[in-house]
């Protein structure tokens, strides 16, 4: 049996379409899907809260009546549901390590600032060892087609397995774009900076040809933009059903930074964004 995909649930209005979301790639991967409310217990030198037990009660009345939403909406789909009794983010990232993915939900789009996917969502994408997936509260059933932004300084072999995998499950295009093309910021070399577009067409031709080997039936259009990767990403990726991105490793810091990528997609992105990790 395959490893489950994890959905993150909280009592925000997020988290059902981002259940409903991973229902569908979980019944599309045969694979169970696994509800995890983390509940942070009091110590035990705390006094008990008045109406404790509610509390309690409401968190696990929230995950039954999702999974019988779920199973309703979606015949066929095995799925659990636990109280988790740790702070959120550890156990969330260590319910990621032994699952396919783990799925978020995230706060509507075009909302000014910086912190409208909370903190969290950064702490988990940023430190996750599995792909995690936001889910915008908005999103709505695009196309089958996959759009994956490529990086031509680093390695893609995660991302691109992933984005190639996605779209050969969903019947869809993948499209392919690497952003800030013919600029030495978005280059791998000096070779690629002298040669400018062309040089960067060549990298991104090569960088695909090993997944086109693999996958022959998934269509692949590539797309080479001179915009700055947050926007060349974010303009090719409209009509899309998923939009995929690899993330470098980081170091561990309060606020952790996802660059400027990522950030716009979780943001901004018309459809969900699945953020792998690399290397």
């Amino acid at each position: 049996m395959g490893a489950p995909i994890v959905v993150g649930v909280d009592g925000f209005a997020e988290s059902p379409p981002a259940a409903h979301w991973a229902a569908r790639e979980a019944l599309l991967r045969d694979l169970r899907l696994r509800l995890i409310h983390a509940w942070n217990p009091p110590s035990p030198e705390a006094p008990t809260l008045p109406h404790e037990d509610d509390l309690h009660y409401w968190a696990q009345r929230l995950l039954t009546d999702l999974v019988g939403e779920l199973r309703d909406a979606h015949p066929g789909l095995r799925v659990s549901a636990e109280l988790v009794p740790r702070e959120t983010v550890p156990a969330l990232l260590d319910a990621a390590r032994d699952a396919e993915m783990l799925v978020l939900g995230s706060r509507g789009r075009g909302t000014p600032g910086g912190y409208l996917l909370g903190s969290t969502g950064r702490h988990v994408l940023a430190h996750g060892e599995r792909p995690v997936i936001m889910v915008h509260a908005d999103d709505r059933p695009l196309t089958a087609d996959v759009t994956v932004g490529v990086c031509l300084r680093g390695t893609n072999e995660e991302t691109l397995r992933f984005a190639f995998d996605a779209a050969a499950r969903r019947g869809g295009t993948l499209r392919a774009v690497h952003a800030g093309a013919g600029t030495s910021a978005g280059t791998s070399g000096p070779e690629y900076e002298e040669s400018g577009e062309a040089g960067a067409g060549d990298a991104l031709d090569a960088a695909l040809r090993p997944w086109r080997e693999k996958y022959p039936g998934v269509p692949v259009a590539e797309a080479l933009t001179a915009e700055r990767p947050a926007l060349g990403v974010m303009h090719t990726a409209p009509g899309s059903g998923l939009l995929v991105l690899g993330r470098e490793e980081t170091e561990p810091d309060p606020v952790p930074c996802l660059g400027s990528v990522i950030h716009a997609a979780v943001h901004h992105a018309p459809c969900p964004v699945a953020v792998v990790p690399c290397g």
